[in-house]
């Protein structure tokens, strides 16, 4: 497979570099310090394209391939995870579903102002006993005629307070299981629908983290995406694709730290030269750089396989297993070769160790992908 990428994603790739350091990278230590949403360089980020990469022109998307998205996804993680993460439940976890699933009606409402940037969107899946478990829902839906009442409250909701346009799963008939699940479409300022806490995290602290209340939410009947029970299914396949995504936030995160830590090394002296000169600091970048091509070229043939039309549901799986574990990787060894200075603010890698960990935790657990990836191969 030929992963050479053509002229018009080396384009791409060199927008999204100029991007991360000329908007980006001023101020992103402050960002995280203040846990302050980068509002400004989200806005920029819609007008550049990057908020609707993958939806049809005529809805206001780029129209562009899953490889140019992670190509950017990678070139924004380098610098501010923060940020990326924006970039990455707007495009995976929220344009795509309602591209892919959404009635012409809804595209037109939702999907138009998500893909410009106009506004942004929160995927609300996880809840304070429905996590990993993803079946055990306890927000409900009830189906009044020609409207659901939601009630509930979801948890760990990226972009919770800055969100305009929220997907919700919750369970309208729990006799069914997971075929009791629906997806709704609900829009902030509805009644009864308030925005909780702001979580203090170790990590993407410039992304709001919130938890989300539903109390006796009027959402219209035509909000609901797909069929009665289609909820379960729309959000299983919607975190496949957005598992892509995250390992490409993964791996733009080792990117970074790697980046950092051979500069470093090269200018840093001890013991009469520079410390890359020393084996235990240049065998600990040959690592760096090998485990970071493997992670690559495992994040663009999962890209590819769902440009291609191919399952993706495992190579999308191993890419983000395999991705999060060389981000935590990479970056504690970027602050090791950083010696003490790695362990204060000013040098960035202290802030990529901490981004890199919720890449094994969000959008599926690394335990999870594990058992994604035994189950396929068990079946075979």
């Amino acid at each position: 497979m030929d992963f050479t990428l053509s002229e018009e994603q080396l384009m791409i790739q060199e927008a999204a570099r100029d991007f991360a350091q000329n908007e980006l990278l001023p101020g992103v230590i402050e960002r995280d310090d203040a846990q302050e949403f980068p509002a400004d360089q989200v806005k920029k980020m819609g007008e550049l394209g990057f908020l609707g990469m993958m939806v049809d022109p005529k809805y206001g998307g780029s129209g562009l391939d899953m490889l140019s998205y992670v190509i950017v996804m990678e070139e924004l993680s380098k610098v501010d995870a923060s940020a990326s993460v924006v970039v990455s439940v707007n495009n995976s976890l929220v344009c795509w579903g309602l591209e892919t699933y959404g009635s012409e009606a809804q595209k037109q409402k939702y999907l138009t102002p998500l893909a410009t940037g106009e506004v942004i969107g929160a995927f609300c899946l996880s809840e304070p006993e429905a996590g990993s478990d993803a079946t055990s829902q306890q927000t409900t839906a009830i189906d009044h005629g020609n409207h659901y009442v939601l009630n509930g409250t979801k948890n760990w909701i990226t972009n919770g307070s800055s969100a305009e346009i929220y997907l919700v799963i919750a369970q309208t008939d729990k006799e069914k299981g997971s075929k009791g699940i629906n997806v709704l479409i609900v829009e902030k300022g509805m009644e009864g629908f308030e925005i909780g806490p702001k979580e203090n995290k170790l990590g993407i602290r410039g992304s709001d983290t919130h938890s989300l209340n539903f109390n006796d939410v009027k959402v219209p009947k035509e909000n609901r995406i797909g069929e009665d029970g289609f909820g379960f299914k729309f959000a299983m396949k919607t975190i496949a694709g957005g598992r892509i995504g995250i390992a490409s936030q993964a791996l733009g995160i080792a990117a970074g730290a790697y980046e950092l830590a051979k500069n470093y090394a090269k200018q840093r002296k001890a013991f009469g030269t520079e410390i890359a000169n020393h084996q235990a600091i240049a065998f600990k970048l040959a690592d760096m750089y090998t485990h970071i091509g493997a992670a690559r070229l495992l994040v663009y043939k999962a890209a590819c396989d769902k440009d291609n039309g191919l399952n993706y549901d495992v190579s999308g799986a191993m890419a983000k297993l395999y991705a999060s574990q060389v981000a935590m990787d990479t970056t504690i060894e970027a602050v090791q070769i950083h010696g003490g200075n790695g362990f204060v603010k000013d040098y960035h890698v202290e802030r990529l160790m901490r981004d890199a960990k919720i890449t094994q935790i969000y959008e599926g657990t690394s335990e999870i992908q594990k058992i994604v990836i035994s189950r396929s191969l068990l079946r075979e």
